[in-house]
């Protein structure tokens, strides 16, 4: 059993790194909040539009088998060599059966939540293949041994001058140069000679058609053009939940994507294919990992329907404050927090608890995810397996008692207003008590006055009148 994840601990760390690195992130993200919020606000049919995506994806896992079925019936029919994957080694084993076969041993490739989910990357490593990212967040965090940080922004927790001094350990540039423009240069010309020389590029797909055979990657580099047109082998992994059914359907969600994730009207490069290019091999692999096991799972299912546009991370208070590598997942954020325990409860059991659960979430995911509804019944679920720390549990069982009793509750409530002014500083702000910790929070001063008195006795009052 792998370490349950502290993410409590990790997001202090993160907290209490600088001054610098919490504010940038918290302004960085809700300033892409802002401007998915004003260029919705320019479409009349904005909530048309989420509704029809959310019933399109609906319908479509409800058929999954259908269309399944369907898209790799047309893709073999342009060429492609569909393949199916039950889980991330089955992932990782086919990609390395087609390399291996094909002597390739250095490939390039373009960011893929999957292919980061299997743990693509160390294990081609391992079989001695030399894996190179071209997308240049996801380069950034290769370099310093890091996982993607956010699903579409990979290393939004870093500055400039962060990657500054890593390029300057990795690959020689000078490390007082932090210039945006500069340091994109030097990465572009570090990694083209590695683009020349792969044999195969490695691509994902945001959505599949099943219509055509199709799948469509967006970028805003370009580089998933690169992996997919300069070597001779272009390999694209792809989850069963991408399926689209027909061609009209991606025009809904290609104007909600970019819009939801930057606030812009949509990525820069729309790129489809459609079977392999003259002289070259495309192999698609179709990959479960879990996927069918959610989606017989009555409380979680919906969860398929993500697009992975990064909009609940970008909103949530709780991710912008804490960084997205204090969950230890591929997934972090608010859809994090519901995808990750579906890979391992035990190791994720913190996270559910790791939310305000202000429903912000939920009310800008452009496919209607009840994000926060799930993060409560992730909860649930935690509480019932017995995974929750046995102190956290006793708490809750007290507040619980304390909450459905009304008397008891105004005891405790009058017992509390008039000891904790006297209770010393050292027993509030103790170790034992993180909620409590001076550097992070400070005790609220108790009013006088419950909103209970006051509500009595102006009500008396106004009942005089």
């Amino acid at each position: 059993m792998e370490k349950i994840v502290n993410v409590t601990k990790n997001s202090a760390e993160f907290i209490h790194k600088d001054n610098i690195h919490e504010k940038e992130h918290d302004k960085n993200l809700w300033n892409a909040r802002i401007k998915r919020d004003k260029i919705a606000a320019t479409i009349p049919e904005w909530e048309e539009l989420r509704e029809l995506a959310s019933q399109i994806k609906e319908h479509t896992l409800s058929n999954l088998d259908h269309y399944l079925e369907m898209f790799e019936k047309n893709a073999t029919k342009q060429g492609a060599i569909v393949h199916w994957a039950s889980d991330a080694q089955e992932h990782n084993e086919i990609v390395y059966s087609i390399l291996d076969s094909r002597k390739v041993t250095a490939i390039i490739k373009s960011k893929s939540m999957l292919q980061e989910e299997c743990g693509m990357t160390p294990f081609l490593e391992s079989k001695g293949i030399e894996v190179t990212e071209t997308d240049l967040g996801e380069r950034i965090q290769q370099l310093s041994g890091e996982r993607p940080a956010h699903i579409v922004m990979p290393a939004i927790e870093k500055t400039t001058e962060d990657v500054a001094k890593l390029f300057a350990e990795k690959i020689g540039t000078d490390p007082n140069d932090d210039d945006p423009h500069s340091l994109a240069e030097a990465m572009r010309n570090n990694a083209r000679p590695k683009f020349l020389k792969a044999g195969a590029g490695m691509t994902g797909a945001n959505f599949a058609i099943a219509e055509t055979g199709s799948f469509v990657v967006c970028t805003n580099e370009g580089n998933a053009d690169i992996g997919a047109s300069v070597p001779p082998i272009h390999i694209a992994s792809i989850g069963i939940e991408k399926l689209l059914p027909k061609v009209e359907d991606l025009g809904v969600f290609i104007r909600l994507l970019s819009r939801s994730a930057l606030g812009t009207p949509a990525t820069q490069y729309t790129s489809h294919f459609t079977g392999p290019r003259q002289g070259s091999e495309l192999h698609i692999i179709l990959t479960d990992n879990g996927r069918s096991k959610r989606l017989g799972e009555k409380d979680f299912w919906h969860s398929l329907k993500c697009i992975r546009c990064g909009a609940c991370m970008n909103t949530c208070p709780v991710y912008r404050r804490s960084g997205g590598l204090s969950y230890e997942s591929t997934y972090s954020g608010p859809i994090g927090i519901i995808l990750s325990p579906t890979f391992d409860l035990e190791k994720y059991s913190e996270l559910p608890f790791h939310s305000s659960l202000c429903g912000s979430c939920s009310e800008v995911c452009p496919v209607k995810i009840d994000i926060a509804d799930q993060i409560y019944k992730w909860r649930e679920v935690v509480y019932a397996k017995g995974y929750m720390p046995k102190m956290h549990s006793v708490l809750f069982r007290a507040a619980g008692e304390v909450f459905q009793h009304p008397s008891l509750f105004r005891i405790a409530e009058h017992v509390g207003s008039k000891v904790l002014p006297l209770v010393p500083d050292f027993l509030i702000y103790s170790k034992l008590n993180p909620w409590t910790n001076k550097d992070d929070r400070e005790m609220l001063t108790l009013s006088k006055e419950t909103f209970r008195d006051w509500y009595l006795k102006n009500r008396k009052e106004d009942s005089h009148e």
